[in-house]
């Protein structure tokens, strides 16, 4: 059995574990660091993000970013001052990796390539001699009397540390490796969890799968179940400056402008994904979750009723309605006021066979949500090990001195827009450089 001793050892080579290790290179330059990584190659999951374009930051300042984290944003302010988005940018840039701002102050590789995000990270730690390990999948981990841990890996390699970084991530696409490894051990080690569940992912509405087959109790819905006719009508469509409602058990907890999309999932886009959280967590809990979706929020219900009564008053007297069946000038007025891919798909949803009532269906399209996606394709996983067991000033553990958590596996989740990834990085590196400095005063 080979036994392979470091001074600071990482489990999880994702964005929150490469950043510890280049931060506590750059703190402790003489230390031995190792990174161990399930997957074959590092940062897996990084390649995914953003549609494999990688929105690794958002520019807000604290006032504005805080409010994008649940459920406990202070817990996030030390770690988030110390390795700011500005911090975090300049280090990709003084990296060699050119970044672009876009709309909504949100941060990508001026590439528009992810794998180039996690060839900086990787060169980056590999530069300042941290070992890289790959393919390592570890089954054990311990805390041993002289203050040390140990890790004990599948191939019988069992790795040991004076400190131990782990962050491993959540639950969130198993494909890239991240399948609860660290939360079952903090458990074991007797630390607080809160209950996981999945967040920015789709939330399916009732009807728009072809079967209740594979729907679990707590209202999981796999996202392969097929689709519904109503489903395959409405996916690809996307809304566009709509506004959008979420009732819980009949009240009203969310009101917001912006955009949703239609996809093979459910309702997913900028703004299904914000309301996500939300909806999963009352799903869960055994509440009735209720959209309503408002395609004309700029006009009152008394104009769009004026608009569209001047409008159907002109496809009337139009000559060549004279042989088209009402169905039909439906369709044409439906077709002045939506997309037209949308048409077939809203009808099926909400059929209208009266002008005077089109008005209120676009107002007020109401869906009632019968489930979520979950784990398999959800972007973050909500929940994790409790932040009352960490120090947010160093992110080590309160009740086992020199271990410490990162990321992901943390109770600590964001909005979509790079808040995710920026809470990575500032908690990583913040773990990394809190090991690093305990390791110089014990040198």
């Amino acid at each position: 059995m080979q036994n392979k001793i470091s001074d600071i050892l990482i489990i999880g080579g994702g964005a929150a574990g490469l950043m510890a290790g280049i931060g506590a290179a750059k703190v402790n330059a003489g230390a031995k660091i190792t990174v161990l990584e399930k997957m074959p190659r590092p940062g897996r999951k990084i390649i995914i993000t953003g549609k494999g374009r990688c929105n690794l930051s958002n520019f807000k300042d604290w006032e504005d970013f805080s409010t994008h984290i649940h459920p406990k944003p202070n817990f996030l302010k030390n770690a988030f001052f110390n390795f700011s988005p500005e911090k975090t940018v300049g280090f990709f840039e003084e990296c060699g990796l050119r970044t672009v701002t876009e709309r909504g102050d949100r941060v990508f590789p001026e590439s528009g390539n992810s794998k180039d995000v996690v060839d900086t990270l990787v060169s980056a730690a590999a530069s300042l001699g941290v070992d890289i390990i790959a393919g390592t999948e570890i089954r054990h981990i311990g805390s041993n009397p002289d203050g040390t841990f140990s890790a004990d890996s599948a191939d019988g390699t069992k790795f040991s540390g004076k400190s131990l970084i782990i962050t491993t991530g959540g639950l969130s696409y198993p494909a890239t490796g991240s399948t609860g490894d660290g939360l079952e051990w903090a458990s074991e080690l007797g630390l607080g969890t809160v209950p996981c569940f999945p967040s920015l992912t789709a939330i399916v509405p009732k009807g728009y799968k072809a079967t209740k087959d594979g729907i679990s109790a707590s209202g999981h819905i796999h996202r392969e179940a097929p689709l519904s006719e109503t489903g395959a009508l409405l996916n690809g469509n996307r809304l566009k400056n709509i506004s959008l409602r979420i009732l819980i058990d009949g009240t009203e907890v969310y009101d917001e402008f912006g955009d949703i999309d239609f996809t093979d999932g459910g309702l997913e886009g900028p703004l299904g994904f914000k309301v996500s959280r939300k909806c999963v967590k009352a799903i869960i809990n055994g509440s009735k979750v209720k959209v309503i979706i408002d395609m004309k929020p700029a006009v009152t219900l008394n104009e769009l009723d004026k608009r569209i009564y001047a409008l159907w008053k002109e496809i009337n007297e139009d000559r060549r309605s004279r042989s088209r069946s009402r169905e039909d000038r439906m369709r044409i007025l439906l077709g002045k006021l939506l997309p037209s891919d949308l048409i077939r798909g809203f009808l099926k949803y909400r059929p209208v066979n009266e002008a005077a009532k089109v008005g209120k269906a676009l107002k007020n399209w109401e869906m009632d949500i019968a489930g979520y996606v979950g784990y398999e394709r959800c972007v973050i996983t909500a929940g994790g090990i409790s932040t009352d067991e960490v120090s947010a000033k160093t992110m080590e553990c309160k009740k086992i001195p020199g271990l410490y958590f990162a990321g992901e596996i943390l109770d600590l989740d964001a909005d979509t827009g790079g808040y995710n990834l920026q809470t990575a990085f500032s908690t990583g590196r913040l773990a990394g450089e809190s090991a690093a400095r305990k390791i110089s005063t014990l040198q």
